[in-house]
């Protein structure tokens, strides 16, 4: 990943401690802005299309550390936290990883330490927005499926030969053979594995095979 290519949200009440994360991400080639509280970030942000990830102090006036990253966790494009605070221990350290932090650091932060932490929070954001491109993507095509299609593609996607599916649908083995086609051509798909793959991740659940 190109450093120039990140923001970095640094949450923290210590103006001095924003300051000089400013400077340091800046001297990496980051974008850094500064929240003084949780409650700030929550008021203040804005959708981001370039990755990012936070650095988030624990102890703060108001929403604290930990309680801000189990409201951000529960949305779909939550942002990669790495913690850094003086007031760090164990029951602390244990529920920021649980909740999915890149790290725990204790202040004051190596420098190369936490720019190597936020590489790795920046490219784990940059993978989930690529993922959230893709699944955006396969639901378009989904949506355009007419519910016959959709039907034909719960059955394609467990494994069903087309005299099957006619059986199981009570249609011609043609009528089959036609709609699948036109799901492969909607959907983009390659092969049958493409097309699993792409359901499976939307979460669509095959239709039940009637010899299980």
């Amino acid at each position: 990943m190109s450093p120039a290519c990140g923001k970095v949200f640094i949450v923290d009440d210590d103006p001095s401690v924003g300051k000089a994360l400013t400077r340091l991400f800046g001297s990496a080639g980051y974008q850094a802005e500064v929240f003084a509280s949780a409650d700030d970030f929550l008021e203040a942000r804005k959708p981001v299309d370039t990755p990012c990830c936070m650095v988030l102090d624990l102890k703060m006036p108001g929403l604290g550390g930990l309680e801000l990253q189990e409201e951000l966790v529960q949305e779909p494009d939550a942002v990669p936290i790495v913690f850094m605070t003086g007031y760090g221990d164990i029951p602390s350290t244990v529920r920021a990883m649980k909740n999915g932090a890149v790290t725990f650091l204790s202040k004051p932060a190596d420098d190369n330490v936490l720019i190597q932490a936020v590489q790795e929070a920046l490219a784990k954001d940059a993978l989930h927005k690529q993922d959230l491109v893709r699944l955006e993507t396969i639901q378009r095509r989904l949506a355009s499926l007419t519910a016959r299609e959709y039907e034909i593609l719960t059955h394609v996607i467990a494994g069903l030969l087309n005299k099957q599916i006619a059986f199981a649908l009570n249609i011609s083995e043609k009528t089959v053979k036609a709609h699948r086609g036109r799901v492969m051509t909607k959907m983009k798909a390659g092969s049958l594995a493409e097309l699993v793959r792409m359901a499976g991740k939307a979460g669509i659940q095959p239709a039940h095979n009637p010899e299980d």
